[in-house]
């Protein structure tokens, strides 16, 4: 344990036609250094996640935090990119920092505006996050892919259409309370299971609402080292934080395994001495929602092929065994790249001190985050407990 989360902030997520990149991430460093109660001038570094490949004109981003205070001027700044996890990727720098006790506190922040992009742009640009030269003519962009995945998935454990909807209808009923999702509506079960005008198929088995909204936002956190973080009105600590890459080209490996969420997994729960039922509640990359199915299995709620239990059994909801997703995922509260691993760390550490809303968990004491980058490519797992 050697850093917390002491302030945060986060934009709602949605089409933002009276932003920018500079003014998403000006907003949300301004705002988390306040809630974390630290002048601009006690930063000692600045992380920056934004993945743009080509969603922006502006590609060489990270001094524009320091747009947020003259004060920030000369502060170290880095912009990193891990395809969506670089959100994680951002805050995972930021620990790497404070445990080199070369900082004790870091600003990080996450931004993405693709709304503004040409719809057949965008897809070019999400699949730049594939592998290229074996899976850029996939029909359908990266839906296409997470279609593929869908029918293998489906061809060797059978049609999962019934529990693919149930985990997009608990993640819009869970997005209803949340003030930052992009989409705030209770969508039934029905609805998500029916194919009709308004949901029609996108790609393989999955239709539009088993797939995450394009966005634009911004989230921030502070990290702080303990003895610091102590000191400050609030300490969410990590207990752990693993980051495990795995092959680029989905022909390498099972791509029905997950392995590098698995062993993300592993490693985090090794590393904090806990069992992933001592967790109070879980956000996980549910980019689509066949993703959040398999990532059950490879965190090791279910065994392979059985994640379908864990959705129709109720075990993920809110009020269940293990609630995933109280923020309605990325399925309900949207996707801007580079924010959102950023947003998954600030909605957790808002779990965690009691002040998640209409989101709030009850008795939520130990959270677990899954954030990925590709196919289960770039893994990040952070597990948060609240000291303070």
């Amino acid at each position: 344990m050697t850093a917390c989360i002491v302030g945060w902030a986060h934009t709602p997520f949605g089409k933002l036609t009276n932003e920018t990149v500079e003014s998403l991430i000006v907003r949300v460093a301004v705002d988390a250094l306040a809630d974390a109660g630290i002048g601009p001038k006690d930063v000692d570094e600045i992380v920056l996640g934004h993945f743009n490949a080509g969603f922006s004109a502006q590609d060489f981003t990270a001094a524009l935090v320091l747009q947020a205070s003259p004060e920030l001027r000369f502060k170290r700044a880095t912009r990193v990119e891990n395809a969506c996890a670089t959100g994680s990727a951002a805050v995972h720098q930021g620990l790497k920092a404070i445990a080199a006790k070369a900082a004790r506190i870091v600003l990080v922040v996450g931004a993405e505006q693709m709304t503004t992009t040409p719809t057949a742009e965008i897809g070019r640009n999400l699949l730049k996050a594939s592998y290229v030269r074996e899976e850029a003519d996939i029909d359908g962009g990266f839906a296409g892919i997470f279609g593929q995945i869908a029918a293998r998935y489906f061809q060797r454990w059978g049609d999962q259409s019934d529990a693919l909807a149930r985990i997009a209808a608990k993640n819009h009923k869970n997005g209803v309370g949340n003030p930052y999702a992009q989409m705030r509506k209770d969508l039934g079960y029905d609805f998500c299971r029916t194919e009709s005008e308004k949901n029609p198929f996108v790609a393989g088995p999955l239709k539009r609402t088993d797939c995450s909204l394009v966005s634009d936002g911004a989230a921030a956190v502070v990290l702080a080292d303990v003895e610091t973080a102590l000191g400050l009105k609030k300490a969410v600590a990590f207990r752990a934080a693993e980051h495990v890459q795995d092959f680029l080209p989905m022909s390498k490996r099972d791509i029905l395994k997950f392995d590098g969420c698995a062993q993300a997994w592993n490693k985090a729960l090794a590393k904090s001495g806990l069992a992933l039922g001592d967790l109070s509640f879980v956000e996980t990359h549910d980019c689509f929602t066949i993703a959040e199915l398999i990532e059950y299995e490879a965190m090791g709620l279910t065994a392979e092929g059985q994640g379908a239990k864990a959705a129709l059994e109720g075990w993920t909801q809110k009020d269940g065994k293990l609630p995933v997703n109280p923020s309605g995922g990325l399925k309900a509260k949207g996707h801007p790249i580079g924010a959102t691993g950023v947003s998954m760390h600030a909605l957790g550490a808002m779990q965690l001190t009691g002040n998640a809303g209409d989101l709030q968990v009850k008795n939520a004491r130990l959270g677990g985050i899954f954030n990925m980058g590709g196919t289960s490519v770039a893994n990040y797992v952070s597990i948060l407990e609240r000291i303070k």
